[in-house]
């Protein structure tokens, strides 16, 4: 099966937001089962900020990151150099088909990627088919629909109409997080432990953050060749979306919550 096409693109706007995640803020119902020696899998690794944090907290243990995206890819190589990293390697793949035997790793993990997949049940299969006995899957994913703001702009409700329509067009399932205990019932999995967390944007730091980057993002990344190209929006659209974000980056009781689901599976 061929990746699918991936509804946020891979835009500046996109990457940098994802080059700042860590696995403090994004892999944390994951780091009191991680020790030094294991060998991990990052599925989807993106620009590998999560990944090369990883690499840290199991050293020696070698861990790898694999994205579908060469661009990408080279990035991530970069960053692990750029941090002195020897235990650590990247590599273009596809998680319906990984390229290692079964039982590899002790650790396989994808953070934001089964909300972007046709068949997030035949990846974490392949995901479970690739890590040992008794070793674990973990993924994390965001819940669209329950995510909340304020102030209630409409822009922001037109955004967010918008993005369902552009991520179910690509087959792919916006609100997953509240769905991966399903997919893991349904993978095959009899042990696991589900969880949850938030992203909160509040401070006028984090709003500024998170609010400029859907600005740009709305306007000059995927959405925005998507919404334009399916009919889903126009132009006059986006940029009426893109000053909604701005104005509510700017205001100063602004609130967005970002919930994502978690569940840590053994193998």
């Amino acid at each position: 099966m061929a990746p699918e096409q991936y509804s946020h693109g891979h835009h500046s706007s996109v990457v940098g937001v994802h080059a700042a995640r860590t696995a403090a803020d994004s892999a944390a119902y994951l780091l009191p089962f991680l020790e030094p020696g294991m060998a991990v899998l990052d599925v989807g690794c993106g620009p590998g900020s999560i990944t090369a944090d990883l690499a840290n907290l199991v050293e020696p243990g070698p861990v790898t990151g694999l994205d579908p995206s060469e661009d990408v890819v080279a990035a991530a190589r970069k960053l692990a150099a750029s941090r002195g990293l020897t235990n650590i390697g990247f590599t273009a793949g596809n998680v319906y088909d990984l390229d290692y035997p079964d039982g590899t790793f002790d650790v396989v993990h994808a953070h934001q990627v089964l909300q972007h997949l046709a068949d997030p049940v035949a990846a974490l299969r392949e995901m479970r088919r690739v890590t040992r006995p008794g070793g674990i899957v973990a993924v994390r994913d965001a819940d669209f629909a329950g995510m909340s703001w304020y102030p209630e702009l409409p822009e922001l409700t037109e955004w967010m109409d918008t993005y369902q329509r552009i991520a179910r067009g690509n087959g792919a399932e916006p609100d997953a997080g509240r769905r991966l205990l399903a997919w893991t019932l349904e993978a095959g999995f009899t042990e696991f432990e589900p969880s949850s967390s938030n992203w909160l944007y509040a401070t006028a730091e984090r709003r500024e953050w998170f609010g400029g980057g859907w600005a740009d993002r709305v306007l000059h990344s995927a959405f925005a060749g998507q919404a334009l190209d399916r009919g889903l929006n126009d132009s006059a659209g986006l940029q009426r979306m893109a000053a909604g974000w701005q104005r509510w980056a700017e205001a100063a009781d602004g609130w967005f919550l970002l919930p994502s689901g978690e569940v840590i599976a053994w193998a």
